[in-house]
């Protein structure tokens, strides 16, 4: 994978997996508590050895600053140069226990000449590092007062550390105000403030990575059944019907897991017994159909008899049996069209494919149907700017299909013309069959594939349908890995158009036609034209 794809396919998998994403937001929350809860705490303690190291140096520096006190007011110097340098040479070793720091220096506040006060000395301290707010607070403040300051303190070495420097104010007797200054090193407490932390760090990512581990490891024993079931119900939803969840334990997921189970054993009897009753539906029209076959054969041989005779018959007698020539034809449709519905309900049907022009095939099929036409004034208008070139089908089922789609518009066109337009595309060939009768109301529309619906049952067919024309026709589409779309508005007539592919298999763009002729179509602006010829590519014509 490369490394640009790798959002994308976090972000896929923060989407697909309960898992994934449970634990991660886990983690974020347990490591954001961690981050906050280590902060305070390592400020917590940098404070808390502040102010001990602090609190320290104060009470060390004020004991050393009293021991240096109490030995200048005990010394006899009588006023002598030399006895007062020497008690001041004496507290250079001297402060140093007291004070628990061998940094320290004692500065004349004075700066003007004296024989008589000795000078001031530095023990480790830089008098530089010691600033003048410090030095004036403690000039002008009483010999009681303690004032301290942070400060980098410059090493033996010439590095610097951390520290504060306390300073206090002395009294050497026939001499005058010193300046007494302790300084304390506070690197070592750095150095364990730095360890603490690291250690805080280290411990919060442990912990960080521990909780990762022990929610993925808890997510997992739920999620596993979960996913199990989800596959089980992928494969169950695909059609296998003896898959089941393998149940462990007594818990909720348990639980889950049998009513999963009880849900599939109930809807496999359910599925099994419709599928006999099918079964048993599809072979009873099938054995009805072919039981009928040889009574209906008898029947229609007497009525063709009785029909071509019918001049011989007196007017009622005639007309007697005319109707049952009619009638009798129409009923063998009908058992003709069962056969065919058994047989697709039985997944029995093979196509029969040979190259074939659809625009060509439709022309035949106008021809055939002008006289049907002509009985019912309809003008049908014939529009095939494509579609000649031969395509792989089977013929006689999709001649089925224009035939049924053509009569049905002829009947309901109310004696206005019908369109019927071909079209093709690199993809696929088409046919759109337009009439301009009352139409259909969108609730209609949806049931109009529908076996044996009518919108209006009681209106009487005209040309002898069975109900199952436009069901048997969507079937036949389907089964070229074609489509039948229908558009129908109250008023505007309706629009079938037949969609095949060019090769075996599912349409693989658009149709080259749309269902829906829109306001001021081509269907509309013929309506309202006279017929016209369409010259094709052998030279013929179609009105």
């Amino acid at each position: 994978m490369r490394v640009r794809d790798l959002p994308r396919a976090l972000l896929a998998l923060w989407q697909r997996s309960l898992r994934f994403r449970t634990v991660l937001i886990t983690v974020a929350l347990v490591a954001l508590a961690i981050l906050v809860a280590g902060i305070w705490t390592a400020l917590a303690i940098q404070n808390d050895l502040f102010d001990s190291r602090k609190e320290q140096a104060l009470l060390s520096a004020q004991r050393a600053t009293q021991v240096a006190q109490t030995t200048l007011d005990a010394a006899e110097t009588q006023g002598e140069s030399i006895l007062l340098r020497n008690v001041m040479n004496s507290l250079v070793t001297t402060l140093a226990q007291p004070a628990g720091t061998d940094m320290y220096a004692v500065l004349r506040t004075q700066t003007s000449a004296s024989t008589l006060a000795p000078q001031g000395f530095t023990v480790g301290l830089s008098e530089s590092d010691i600033s003048p707010e410090l030095r004036t607070r403690v000039q002008t403040s009483d010999a009681q007062n303690q004032w301290w300051q942070s400060a980098a303190l410059t090493m033996p070495d010439g590095s610097t550390a951390a520290g504060i420097i306390v300073g206090h104010r002395l009294t050497v007797p026939s001499a005058g105000d010193y300046e007494l200054y302790f300084a304390y090193d506070l690197s070592t407490a750095s150095q364990t403030l730095q360890f603490v932390q690291v250690t805080l760090w280290i411990v919060g990512c442990v912990l960080v990575l521990l909780v990762g581990a022990i929610a993925w490891f808890v997510l997992r024993s739920v999620t596993v059944p979960i996913r199990e079931t989800a596959e089980t119900s992928a494969k169950l939803a695909a059609g296998d019907l003896a898959v089941r969840v393998h149940v462990h334990g007594d818990d909720e997921l348990a639980s889950l897991s049998r009513s999963f189970n009880a849900m599939a054993d109930s809807i496999q009897s359910q599925i099994k017994e419709l599928a006999d009753l099918s079964l048993v539906q599809q072979r009873f029209v099938s054995d009805v159909s072919h039981e009928l076959r040889t009574p209906l054969t008898t029947i229609r041989l007497a009525a063709d008899m009785l029909n071509d005779r019918r001049d011989d018959f007196d007017p009622s007698t005639a007309r007697a049996a005319e109707l049952l020539h009619a009638q009798v034809e129409r009923f063998e449709l009908l058992l003709i069209d069962l056969l065919e519905i058994s047989r697709y309900d039985a997944g029995s049907i093979q196509l029969e494919r040979e190259p074939t022009s659809l625009a060509h095939l439709t022309e035949d099929v106008i021809a055939s149907m002008r006289q049907l036409a002509e009985r019912h004034g309809v003008d049908i208008r014939l529009v095939a700017p494509g579609g000649y070139s031969p395509v792989d089908m089977d013929p006689r089922r999709v001649r089925r299909i224009v035939r049924n789609l053509l009569g049905n518009a002829i009947e309901h066109s109310e004696g206005r013309p019908v369109v019927v337009t071909v079209d093709s595309n690199q993809d696929a060939v088409a046919i759109g069959v337009r009439d301009h009768g009352p139409g259909l109301a969108p609730e209609h529309v949806e049931r109009v594939f529908d076996r044996f619906w009518r919108a209006d049952p009681a209106r009487a067919r005209t040309i002898g349908g069975t109900g199952l024309g436009l069901s048997i026709a969507l079937t036949d589409a389907r089964l070229h890995g074609g489509t039948l779309t229908v558009w129908s508005e109250p008023g505007r007539g309706a629009n079938f158009v037949l969609t095949l592919p060019r090769g075996e298999g599912a349409l693989a763009g658009p149709s080259p036609l749309s269902a829906d002729p829109g306001e001021g179509g081509p269907g509309d602006i013929l309506v309202h034209t006279q017929p016209i010829s369409v010259v094709t590519e052998n030279g013929g014509g179609a009105s």
